[in-house]
């Protein structure tokens, strides 16, 4: 079964962080990646720019309206996430818990229900 994992960016307690323990996060996260890559569990990974690099797309009688922006000001946003592949719900759990950054950041799991070109 193929699960997403959102990282879910707090910048507030981000930045809180020593900078050393910041530093440490950061370094952990190809180790992380290659163990979970040779497992053959990880299907890919994308980090997001921050909110204030988004731009807002809506249609309104058929004519794209632009803005610049988050779609919704919020304390936290989505930072990017994690693609899995694995047994079972308990083991994408286990593999959120394991994300460098998952004692700083919350991580929601979400199964994939669909996926271009296969049946999830």
């Amino acid at each position: 079964m193929k699960y997403m994992i959102m990282i879910t960016m707090n910048p507030t307690a981000w930045d809180a962080l020593p900078e050393a323990e910041r530093d440490e996060v950061v370094a952990r996260i190809d180790p992380f990646m290659k163990k979970l890559s040779e497992s053959g569990e990880l299907l890919g990974t994308q980090a997001l720019a921050e909110p204030k690099e988004s731009t807002v797309v809506r249609v309104r009688d058929g004519v794209p309206v632009v803005t610049d922006g988050p779609y919704a000001e919020s304390k936290e946003y989505l930072a990017g996430f994690y693609l899995v592949e694995c047994d079972s719900k308990e083991r994408a759990i286990e593999i959120a818990g394991q994300i460098p950054d998952a004692h700083v950041n919350a991580m929601e799991i979400r199964p994939v229900v669909f996926s271009s070109g296969d049946n999830a």
